[in-house]
């Protein structure tokens, strides 16, 4: 099969299945006329990467957020800073406040977020955990949360990007 990407694209850090479900669910939002926004924290802009990379369809991709501090979450999407302080910025909380904040600041139709602890980190950060929430504008929501484990910080963020597509999927399949 010939990878949907072009050779200035970040393919070969990406493995073919992620790549080719990327692909899947870019042609599924074409396909029902739906348009993508992405918050991404510890993915740092991957997931936007990926979705944009696609020959033909970079049209589904409405815009994309990498708020990796705090004050990127509270001033790009809105998050509450009460949130932030209460449960942390990786925590379910926050990745429905970041999604929805992608959904309120775009056009997009569906808006996926990603907030975790790639690792290593702070001693109290658990390496691997990372929190998924996926908004429609019909209102559905979805969550996830995951413990990848000390896979390191290329593996959590391939296994985050994985999850994110996952989601992304379940949702335009309804």
């Amino acid at each position: 099969m010939t990878s949907p990407f072009t050779a200035e694209t970040f393919e070969s850090a990406i493995p073919h299945a992620t790549a080719a479900r990327a692909k899947a669910v870019v042609d599924r939002a074409h396909d029902r006329g739906m348009s993508l926004a992405s918050a991404e924290s510890c993915t740092g802009g991957m997931l936007a990467a990926l979705l944009t990379d696609i020959r033909g369809r970079s049209h589904v991709f409405e815009c994309g957020f990498v708020s990796y501090s705090d004050r990127a979450k509270t001033d790009l999407l809105g998050v509450d800073a009460a949130i932030l302080a209460t449960d942390g910025a990786v925590s379910k909380a926050a990745a429905i406040a970041m999604a929805t904040g992608a959904l309120d600041r775009s056009r997009a139709d569906i808006a996926v977020s990603i907030t975790g602890f790639a690792g290593p980190g702070a001693p109290d950060d658990e390496e691997g955990l990372v929190h998924f929430a996926c908004v429609v504008r019909d209102g559905r929501c979805n969550h996830r949360e995951e413990h990848f484990g000390p896979i390191g910080r290329p593996g959590v963020r391939i296994a985050a990007l994985d999850v994110a597509l996952a989601m992304l999927d379940e949702v335009l399949s309804l």
